[in-house]
C-alpha cells in the first residue's frame, strides 16, 4: 500500500467527515487525487464503512463486556457458520448489542465477543441467548466488564491512536 493511501486512511480514521478538499490539504496532495484514491480504496474494500463512535453512556449503555467462550469440543467451520446464521437471525428478530464476534486463539478460549449493554441484567440476557444458540456447546464463558460511567479509563474507544500508529510505523519503513 502506498504511503499516500495509508495517510488518507489514517486521516479518515481520525475524522471520516472531512471533505476531500480538507483531506488533500492535510496529506499534501490535490483534491482530485484524494477523490480518486478514496474511490479506489472503497472499491477494493480497504475502506469498509464510514461510521462514528458515540458516547455510549449518553445513548443509554452502562456496561461494555469483553467475553471469552470455550466450546466442549472442536467446532467445525460448518457448525460455526450455522451458529453465526442463528445469531444473525436472533439479531434481526430481537436486536443484539454486539460490536464484534471472532474466533481466535489464546487464554484457552475459542471465541471473543465485545458488546455493550444498558445494564448488567441486559448483559446476562445476552449470555443466556448465546447459550441457547444451536451448536453452542459452551462449557465456559468468562467476561471482563467495564463500567462505562466510570471516569477511570486511560483512553476512550477511538481509532485516532491507531491512525497515528499507522502513519508513524509507515514513516519508519
Amino acid at each position: 500500500m502506498k504511503d499516500v493511501e495509508l495517510r488518507l486512511i489514517s486521516e479518515l480514521m481520525k475524522d471520516s467527515r472531512k471533505s476531500d478538499r480538507a483531506l488533500a490539504k492535510e496529506i499534501g496532495v490535490s483534491q482530485p487525487t484524494v477523490t480518486r484514491i478514496r474511490s479506489k480504496l472503497e472499491k477494493e474494500r480497504y475502506i469498509k464503512e464510514y461510521t462514528l463512535i458515540p458516547d455510549f453512556v449518553k445513548i443509554g449503555f452502562e456496561v461494555m463486556a469483553v467475553t471469552f467462550g470455550t466450546w466442549k469440543r472442536k467446532v467445525t467451520t460448518e457448525e460455526y457458520d450455522k451458529m453465526i446464521q442463528a445469531a444473525e437471525g436472533l439479531n434481526q428478530k430481537m436486536g443484539l448489542s454486539i460490536i464484534l464476534v471472532a474466533r481466535g486463539l489464546g487464554l484457552q478460549k475459542d471465541i471473543l465477543i465485545i458488546s455493550v449493554h444498558e445494564s448488567y441484567s441486559a448483559y446476562r440476557d445476552l449470555i443466556n441467548k448465546i447459550r441457547q444458540l444451536p451448536f453452542s456447546d459452551m462449557i465456559d464463558i468468562q467476561s471482563f466488564m467495564v463500567n462505562l460511567k466510570s471516569d477511570t479509563r486511560y483512553r476512550p474507544l477511538t481509532f485516532s491512536a491507531l491512525a497515528e500508529y499507522i502513519v508513524k510505523t509507515n514513516q519508519k519503513k
